[in-house]
């Protein structure tokens, strides 16, 4: 039987120092993968993750146990995410990496496929990544949660702590910005 992440919050709690590693170990990739969409860069990535988890157990003490530990987690990363955006005033043109070095979320192309077709899904996977870097902090955290961290919309509501309504709107008019966006530089992707 799998101990669940609060139970391991609990144990923290208790005082037994390994818990809190185990809960880093859980989702280290998790808010690394929601930090990278945000900031779109890996070393911002990096320190964004280091940061949540230094605030986590920081205010461990303050968990609620209404929240899920997930939630309460990727909020911590948005803050963190935020915060670090607001300090640098990152323009989205300058915080573009290398993709091969970001390990970002990437559309699939196949091991087999020719090389310009790799060479083209590269092109494309990078259109996208410039045009969610042009969104408005608040519509990028809702496309970053849903399309590349997978999250329902009821958990973003919880980790964003606003109406599932707000969720659903933002995404909406997210993703109708990313197609208008991605067809003026001619870019065929499909946005859900």
């Amino acid at each position: 039987m799998t101990t669940s992440d609060e139970q391991i919050v609990e144990q923290a709690l208790a005082g037994d120092a390994d818990a809190f590693g185990e809960i880093v170990r859980r989702w280290e990739r998790r808010i690394f993968a929601l930090a990278f969409g945000m900031l779109n860069s890996p070393e911002d990535a990096r320190e964004a993750t280091q940061e949540t988890f230094l605030a986590a157990f920081r205010n461990l003490r303050n968990f609620r146990g209404e929240a899920k530990v997930s939630s309460w987690l990727h909020r911590i990363a948005i803050n963190q995410c935020i915060t670090r955006q607001r300090r640098s005033r990152v323009r989205p043109e300058t915080a573009l990496d290398d993709e091969t070095e970001s390990g970002g979320a990437q559309l699939s192309t196949p091991a087999h496929a020719s090389p310009a077709r790799q060479a083209e899904s590269r092109e494309r996977t990078e259109a996208v990544r410039r045009a969610v870097q042009t969104l408005q902090p608040e519509l990028r955290e809702v496309v970053v949660m849903k399309e590349f961290e997978e999250m329902t919309f009821q958990e973003i509501a919880d980790t964003l702590n606003i109406p599932l309504s707000t969720v659903k709107s933002r995404l909406y008019t997210a993703l109708k910005q990313l197609r208008m966006r991605l067809e003026v530089h001619g870019t065929e992707v499909a946005v859900r």
